[in-house]
């Protein structure tokens, strides 16, 4: 995404006229990443992908329209055999938004520099609003909503009465202290999912991640020294990211009562997740790591894990 971000940015400062494609809705095709992005140029270079490219050739009749300045709205709807060979799951139809890039630059240049962006676009073209700071006063439902998907700090989108709102979220870092085999099953899982992952040692350097963190970005405490309490109390005091501690329940009890008589309340203490995972009867590192990432995700997501089959309502989160 930074890529194309400075790409685009590249392309309006040069002159160029530049379609932006946005996904408003999808039904079908399985599972699909969220804040896809394709861009074109006038000429027809393009950058990014939208659904893997099978509904480009709904595209063609509407880029005119959008290189001479107007907002268009077009259903693409998916054959199987398309969708499968492009690697979906399945057949579907998608509503995307077509806008030119110029009245979003602000969104695409902080996401060119790696930092999180919402991007909230009338669907009849009535205007644009780009927030680039999660902690951003919300003032209306649509300033609201981008607001709220800053602070999760996770790639999303929702659609607010007629206006497309879209946040995109730097790369997540999950920052282990202890090392050891659950922090190196905890990277594996980290190269999967696309995230980057840190081991760092004492409470100097740990403290000191911890400090740095965006909303995207994990804490998993392996180290049960008492001295570690320093870092979810740096963690609890810059209000961002996920904060996490492995141990068992006496030693989270423990841990507890230390943060307590250091000043924290119980709304504090409730947002360490002690013991960090879902309980999934994880018994060896990797089937732990799978447990840890498994409760980040649901919380990202708001979601309280539940099997599928045993829910109502959407299956994906965007």
């Amino acid at each position: 995404m930074r890529d194309l971000a400075r790409t685009i940015v590249e392309w309006v400062d040069g002159g160029h006229q530049v379609a932006v494609v946005r996904v408003v809705e999808v039904t079908g095709f399985g599972a699909v990443p969220a804040g896809e992005v394709l861009a074109v140029r006038a000429d027809g270079e393009r950058v990014g992908a939208v659904l893997r490219g099978t509904v480009d050739p709904a595209l063609a009749g509407a880029l005119p329209k959008v290189f001479a300045g107007e907002t268009v709205e077009v259903t693409a709807p998916v054959g199987e055999h398309e969708a499968v060979a492009a690697g979906l799951a399945c057949s579907g139809s998608a509503r995307l938004l077509l806008h030119p890039a110029g009245p979003d630059r602000a969104a695409w240049e902080a996401l060119g520099e790696g930092r999180p962006a919402a991007l909230a676009s009338a669907l009849d073209g009535t205007g644009h609003l780009v927030l680039t700071e999660p902690g951003a006063a919300p003032g209306d439902e649509v300033q609201a909503a981008a607001a709220q998907l800053l602070s999760r700090g996770v790639t999303g989108r929702t659609v607010v009465g007629g206006t497309l709102v879209e946040a995109w979220a730097p790369r997540p870092v999950l920052v282990t202290v202890g090392g050891g085999a659950l922090a190196e099953a905890l990277a594996n899982q980290c190269r999967l999912l696309g995230w980057e992952a840190r081991d760092v040692s004492g409470v100097a350097e740990a403290t000191a991640a911890v400090e740095a963190f965006g909303p995207s970005d994990v804490l998993v405490l392996l180290d049960h020294d008492p001295a570690m309490d320093a870092v979810l109390l740096a963690g609890l005091a810059g209000g961002r990211g996920f904060l996490g501690a492995l141990g068992s329940r006496h030693t989270q009890a423990e841990r507890r009562q230390r943060l307590h008589t250091a000043g924290c309340t119980d709304d504090d203490l409730y947002r360490i997740h002690g013991p960090v995972g879902l309980d999934l009867g994880a018994r060896s590192p990797a089937e732990v790591a799978v447990s840890i990432v498994a409760e980040v995700i649901a919380d990202r997501a708001g979601r309280h894990a539940a099997p599928l089959r045993t829910t109502a309502g959407p299956i994906s989160a965007n």
